[in-house]
């Protein structure tokens, strides 16, 4: 008992000191010793997918949904595909990409505001940004319809494609640089979006279907994530917000025994039994995470989470 008592109490609480001129990664580095609430478990996790991105042998992921992708968040994740295998993401991911590709301007608003007001002024509200109503729905049609049809034109053009090969033919034909799907297709990273007709582009599928012999077969997309699970003995995954995206993640990688690293960032609560809620200890319960596996469940927004991570792991 008291040498199990030593082993509990033999890391000390230092105060945090703030330096002048300090940079990202060193003020991680002095967080670490400050044992903060939330604050240590982003240490933690920024440790974890260090290793997990330093590991030649791992088979990284990103998952995240596309509210995140509305923020300025959306040009940081795209430079960073060069570090992933493999992105799952939901639908509006795709919506958001391709509205500010063909120059589609978001801008800050607040989330205390009559909404009906937005609604005669047409102006979309998702959280405290608010989207004119062109620059989102008229703005993925357009650009949708613009790849779309070079796609369909070109000489390799086939009736029936997996979910995330024609992403790839879409940021193939993308200009621009901060876009997610357009760094992806540079890096060669798939691109899985298990629910793809979720939203606009979704529906844009559904039209162009309607005009042209073309369809998407989601279950490629199943197989392809089936042979990465079975393919690899060791993966990783930074996981952004809960719901279809996370859930593919582990859902696959619980084949193989579970993932060998994980970073779970949340504001969900645990106790409604959700899936966005549920901390990586209960992925573990399901072999989704290996019970040896190194993870970490993050409590915070991940647009203040996700630029500190990423510019300690840059640092």
């Amino acid at each position: 008992m008291a040498n199990e008592k030593n082993e509990m109490l033999k890391r000390h609480v230092k105060d945090l000191k703030i330096e002048k001129g300090m940079s990202v990664g060193r003020l991680v580095e002095n967080m670490g010793g400050m044992g903060g609430f939330s604050a240590q478990n982003m240490v933690t996790g920024i440790d974890i997918v260090r290793r997990m991105l330093s590991d030649k042998n791992s088979y990284n992921f990103l998952s995240f949904p596309a509210d995140i992708i509305a923020t300025g968040l959306r040009g940081m994740i795209a430079d960073s595909l060069g570090s992933f295998d493999a992105v799952v993401t939901t639908c509006g991911t795709l919506d958001h990409d391709l509205a500010k590709a063909h120059g589609g301007k978001y801008s800050h608003g607040t989330f205390d505001v009559d909404d009906n007001k937005l609604l005669k002024m047409n102006i979309y509200r998702l959280g405290n940004i608010f989207i004119e109503r062109d620059e989102y729905g008229l703005a993925v049609e357009e650009e949708f319809t613009r790849i779309m049809d070079d796609i369909y034109s070109s000489r390799d053009y086939k009736e029936e494609y997996a979910g995330y090969e024609l992403l790839s033919e879409f940021g193939k034909r993308i200009k621009d640089r901060h876009s997610i799907l357009r760094q992806a297709y540079l890096h060669n990273v798939p691109i899985f979006v298990p629910g793809i007709v979720d939203g606009a582009f979704g529906t844009q599928l559904l039209l162009y279907s309607q005009r042209k012999k073309f369809k998407v077969n989601v279950l490629k997309d199943e197989k392809a994530l089936s042979d990465i699970a079975f393919e690899h003995k060791i993966t990783g995954a930074l996981m952004v917000g809960g719901g279809i995206s996370k859930h593919h993640v582990i859902w696959w990688n619980q084949f193989k025994g579970g993932l060998d690293y994980a970073v779970y960032v949340t504001t969900a609560s645990q106790y409604d039994g959700s899936l966005s809620g549920a901390r990586l200890t209960e992925a573990v319960s399901w072999g989704k995470v290996k019970e040896k596996a190194k993870y970490a469940t993050i409590d915070g927004d991940a647009t203040i989470i996700l630029p500190v991570m990423f510019a300690a792991l840059d640092g």
